[in-house]
């Protein structure tokens, strides 16, 4: 259990860590290389935690296909023009902070509201992690609640990026 522990800890700083790299760095694409360790981090976290499907989703998604995107908007944007936008980086720093500081607030409200009135839960599923094993694991535990609970945020989801991908492919046509 301490190994655990401490490898849950390593991905957690190493996922902070990168995340905050990423809205401190100026180059964009040094940006999206430190999302791509962010969500590496994550699947790590989700391994630690025997979420093996989970991690493996979120290398394929996010960290394939997601970062992909993120990486062909970079190219596509002309980065010139965004400089001269004569908006002051210190008012817009200002409202960074202050936006940063009530986020944070209200991420340590919901931490010990959650930990504080249902404790800690044995598993994603809430269940008891054998008695999860024996009903075919976690990925059988995804599916029910996917397939059944959440049905239509999951095809609203895909047609959002199946938007996003047309509209993609439109820009960068215009471009050309």
């Amino acid at each position: 259990m301490g190994g655990q522990l401490f490898v849950f800890y390593v991905f957690a700083a190493l996922t902070v860590g990168s995340a905050a790299l990423v809205v401190t760095r100026r180059n964009p694409v040094h940006s999206a290389l430190c999302l791509i360790v962010a969500f590496l981090g994550v699947a790590g976290i989700y391994v630690v935690l025997e979420a093996e499907f989970i991690a493996a989703a979120q290398v394929l998604v996010y960290a394939g296909g997601i970062m992909v995107l993120f990486l062909f908007v970079i190219m596509l944007v002309d980065l010139e023009e965004r400089g001269r936008l004569g908006v002051s980086r210190r008012r817009i720093r200002s409202k960074a902070v202050a936006v940063s500081l009530a986020l944070t607030g209200c991420l340590v409200a919901l931490l010990a509201v959650s930990f504080l009135s249902a404790g800690y839960p044995a598993s994603a599923a809430g269940e008891d992690p054998d008695t999860l094993h024996m009903a075919g694991g976690n990925l059988s535990a995804v599916a029910m609640a996917l397939f059944d609970h959440y049905v239509l945020p999951f095809e609203l989801a895909s047609l959002l990026l199946l938007v996003a991908m047309i509209g993609a492919v439109v820009l960068a046509k215009s471009k050309i």
